[in-house]
Order: C-alpha cells, then structure tokens, then sequence
C-alpha cells in the first residue's frame, strides 16, 4: 500500500501489518508554528486506533524556548498540565525522510484544546468557506538564509560573523545553482518524496537565500505541507553541516524572507470565483470583496502573521515588505498582490507574511479576513500603482508597528474573536504578550554598543 492512499484508520493499521512498520513518528503543530513529537511502538500505535493518544498540554503552554508561560490561561501550573487529546490526521501519512520503514502522522488537537489548536483554527475558517459555498486553495513560498555552520558553531560565534553557503548579491543565479546542484536537487527530491512539490526553487538577492515556491493545494494541505518543509529542510540542511534560517530578518544588512501566501476560490461547481471578464481588470465581485476584507482586518490581524518581535524588523519602507494594508495589481510593493490571468490562475498573494509565519495561522488569517470581507461586501481602497511607500494611507490602514501593539489589536478584534472564536484570541494574544515581555528583559548589542560607555 502506498502512503498517499491512507485515509482511515482501518488504512493506517493496513500500511502498518503490511510493511511491518515497527515505530511510527508523530508530530503536532505549536503556537510558534513548531513540530513538536516522538516516537510511538507498533503496539501504542495501532492501540490508539481504536482509542486516543495524547501530548502534554504544555505544548501549548510554552514558547519557543521552552519557557512556560506565565500569563498563561490555558495551561500552567494551576492546571497541573495534564495531557491534551490528540486526533492522527491519517491522510498526512508519510516515510519518514532519512530513516527507513518508518511512517509519520501529523496529528491535531481535540477536546478542549481543540479551541486553541493552530491546525484545527485554520479548520474553523474552512468550514466557514465551506457553509459560504467556497472550496479554498493555497499555496506557501518561502526564502530562506543557508549557512555553512552548525547548531553548535553557531552558538560558539554568538550568531556572529556566519559563513553564508555562497557569497555576495546573486539572485536568480543559474552560477550558484548549478555550482551546488546537489544540494537543490536533494530539496527537490525530499519535497517531491514528501508530497510537498517545489514549483520553482532559485536564489535570492543575498549570501546564500533561496526561495522555493511550494505547488498550490486545497488550503489545509497547503499548509501541512508548509509546515512539513520548514522543518525538513532544516533537517536536511543539518544533516549535511549546513544551517537553514526562516527567520523574518536575521541580518541588518539583508532584505527580510518572505513566507506569502497565494489564496484563490473555487465555487461549488469547481469554477474559480475571483475571475469575471465583464469587470474591470476582470477582478469578481467576490475577489474584490475578498481584498476588501484582507485591507480591513490586516491591522487588527497583524500578530497572526508578524508572529515574532523580529517579524517587525522586516516591516519597515523599501526592504520588499509592505507598512500599510495596500493593494496593487501585480505591484509587489503592495501587501495585497492580485494576479490575474483567467479563471484558474486569479489569485491574492498575501505578501505581509515572512517565512517565520506558523502556516496554520497565518493561513486562517489571510484567508479568513477575506471570507468576512465577501460575507460583509467590503470595498478595498483604490488600487495603487508604483511605488506604495510614496501613497500615504489612512489611520485605519497603517499596521502596528510592535508585536505588543499588534497583540492588542488582535485582543480587542471583535472580528477575529468571531472568526477564530474567544479562546484562540485570548490565549493567541497572551503568547504574543509573552513574547514581547521576554524581549524586553534582553539586553542587546545595539544597546550595548549605543549605552555602555557613553551615558
């Protein structure tokens, strides 16, 4: 039985018996968009099938340093962290990459977690498409820095002074990637293996980044499959002594990485609903609705996508990353691009979002801030042609320009609350809260360099 046929439990045991798989990897998706999980026997496994497994809830009581929240709600040691049910996602089974008759599930959240489970918020939104009449359909590119060091030379240099994969400014190098072939067709072969496509996959301005561009999918796939190639190509990265970054900025000197996301509707008989040639720049009714709504809530749905305090170092005029909620017609300066071409290819390209994006909620919020818009006819502004760090914008459109700022914006959402419900915006703007308070306890370079001798 081959992997992408399993559906069911019943597949899963299948696949397991048949090829006398003996261990089985599974893995859940944080609030800071990390796989988090471990290895389960046979017999654990095919015992969860007929009943539940579970995680300690503190997965979803922690950052990204493992540091338990304390402002936490959720969890904590109030609640003593009991385990949190998990449900396998059987249609996300995999050969685990580098090992051998080994299969992996993505699972999700269930139960009370349910309310809080990135995976399962991205669900709500799509059912809410579904009841609209839509089918959704997305797909992730990501850039990313690849140096020559490891997770140990890394922390012996501080993070400092790293050997980029390749030197200089050389995007859309046929030079690099042909010079390293081995290691862009080694990408391309795991992702292929791992039902995770590259479409396209070059370099980028800058020391060593590459984009991949990932094949568009029915929106959940797409971002399982997002979340899958952040992580594996870290791995192979380190399997080869090299290091793979997504942060939004890791340097000063560079442009920020882009994580954007290209989003198009499908009406119930399958037809594209964003195309209308009886229209100006052939853009629906719905499409333009759908922008509308993106416009509208970006500021209040900033955190949802500039996850991190570095996310904001990206957001600034002429560094390729949009500081108001524009949009453009095939105008990359924009943090709305709508591409056109005819009823399948019509799209939105979400360009606010920076690889450092957890995909399931960076997806329910560009997605989901579309749908309201349609649902409450929203009109977007004019479109803006050239240069939209030259337009100025409206108070209602100018982005947060702090993690702490956006998180407040998002906790007073009337909009997100009813879009991904009161507990996900609660405990999701607290992570956020979290996040800010242990930056500011950081005493940095720049604050080093600026204060140590002269005040």
């Amino acid at each position: 039985m081959d992997v992408r046929e399993v559906r069911t439990a019943e597949d899963a045991r299948k696949i397991v018996i048949e090829r006398g798989v003996k261990t089985i990897k599974i893995a859940v998706n944080d609030i800071d968009g990390i796989l988090r999980g471990k290895y389960i026997s046979r017999d654990k496994f095919l015992s969860s099938l007929n009943g539940s497994l579970g995680f300690c809830d503190v997965i979803l009581g922690w950052d990204s340093d493992d540091t338990l929240y304390e402002n936490g709600a959720f969890t904590g040691w109030h609640t003593a962290y009991p385990d949190a049910e998990i449900r396998l996602i059987y249609e996300s089974c995999r050969e685990a990459p580098f090992e051998e008759n080994v299969l992996f599930f993505l699972a999700e959240f269930v139960g009370r977690a349910a309310t809080i489970c990135p995976r399962k918020t991205l669900g709500r939104v799509l059912n809410k498409a579904t009841d609209m009449g839509y089918h959704v359909t997305s797909a992730y590119e990501f850039e990313f820095f690849v140096f020559n060091e490891t997770p140990d030379s890394i922390r012996e240099k501080n993070y400092q002074n790293l050997k980029s994969l390749t030197p200089g400014n050389f995007g859309y190098s046929i030079l690099r990637s042909s010079v390293h072939n081995e290691l862009y067709h080694e990408m391309l072969n795991l992702c292929t293996e791992m039902d995770m496509e590259i479409e396209g996959l070059h370099t980028e301005t800058g020391p060593g980044v590459l984009e991949a561009a990932l094949r568009y999918d029915s929106a959940m796939n797409s971002a399982d499959k997002a979340t899958l190639f952040k992580t594996f190509i870290k791995v192979l990265a380190q399997r080869r002594d090299l290091m793979a970054t997504f942060m939004a900025k890791w340097s000063a000197d560079y442009p920020g990485q882009s994580g954007h996301i290209h989003i198009s509707l499908q009406g119930k008989n399958g037809g594209g609903v964003f195309y209308d040639d009886t229209k100006p720049d052939h853009i629906s009714d719905e499409m333009r609705w759908f922008i509308g709504g993106q416009q509208k809530l970006m500021p209040e749905l900033l955190s949802m996508v500039a996850c991190t305090i570095n996310s904001y170092a990206r957001l600034v005029p002429g560094q390729w990353a949009p500081t108001d909620a524009t949009w453009g017609i095939e105008n990359r300066t924009c943090a709305l691009r709508t591409i056109g071409g005819g009823e399948h290819s019509s799209r939105v390209e979400y360009r606010i979002s920076a690889s450092d994006i957890n995909p399931y909620i960076a997806g329910a919020a560009a997605i989901g801030s579309g749908l309201w818009g349609i649902e409450n006819k929203i009109e977007p502004t004019a479109s803006i042609t050239g240069n939209a760090y030259d337009h100025p914008m409206p108070a209602e459109f100018t982005l947060p320009s702090t993690l702490a700022a956006a998180a407040d914006r998002l906790r007073h959402s009337s909009a997100a609350k009813e879009l991904f419900g009161d507990e996900f915006v609660d405990h999701y703007a607290r992570t956020r809260e979290w996040e800010e308070l242990e930056a500011r306890k950081a005493v940095t370079d720049w604050q080093l360099q600026r204060y140590f001798e002269i005040i």
